[in-house]
Formats: C-alpha cells, sequence, structure tokens
C-alpha cells in the first residue's frame, strides 16, 4: 500500500494502480481514454473486498475528500474494460 501518489500506464485489462491510503482530500487524473472504462475502487481492508466508487468513459481530473480513515483507493480498467491505447492514471492526495 502506498502513501501520497500512485500512478499507473494502463494497456491491458485487469490492471490497476497500487492501492494508495487516503484520508483528507484527493485528485484523480485520467487521460487516453478511448472507448475503456477506467473505475475507482474503494476497499477498508486492505484490498481484499473492493467495491467501486466510481466510473469513466472520457478523460477526467477531479478532486474528492475522504472523511474517514482505513480506506484505501486504487483505479484501473477491469476484465472487459480495455479497449485500445494507453491510458494514464494518477490519484493523489
Amino acid at each position: 500500500m502506498t502513501i501520497g501518489v500512485v500512478t499507473a500506464t494502463l494497456v491491458a485489462e485487469n490492471t490497476f494502480t497500487d492501492w494508495i491510503a487516503v484520508q483528507g482530500k484527493f485528485n484523480v487524473s485520467i487521460s487516453g481514454i478511448s472507448g475503456d472504462t477506467v473505475f475507482v475502487q474503494r476497499s477498508i481492508d486492505g484490498g481484499t473486498t473492493k467495491k467501486d466508487v466510481k466510473s469513466y468513459t472520457a478523460d477526467k481530473q477531479e478532486s474528492g475528500e475522504e472523511i474517514e480513515h482505513g480506506w484505501v483507493y486504487r483505479i484501473g480498467v477491469k476484465t472487459g474494460g480495455y479497449n485500445a491505447g494507453t491510458i494514464l492514471a494518477r490519484f493523489s492526495y
């Protein structure tokens, strides 16, 4: 699990950033989406049980806030969600 910033170059299905521990304000940056579906997932148990909290089908830059301690997040493409190209994903706080 990473603290601070995680990035990934996504070029296949079922690929994700590392998990990042988040509390407070955070930023999501995703670019290069071309017919793909990119998900932000959240977990309270270190990634064993995960839930999709948002999905994107177009490039996006946005911020949010996690008010509770203990949550981890990651960004990626699930099986069946990759179309083509290179997706750049970044999650930071």
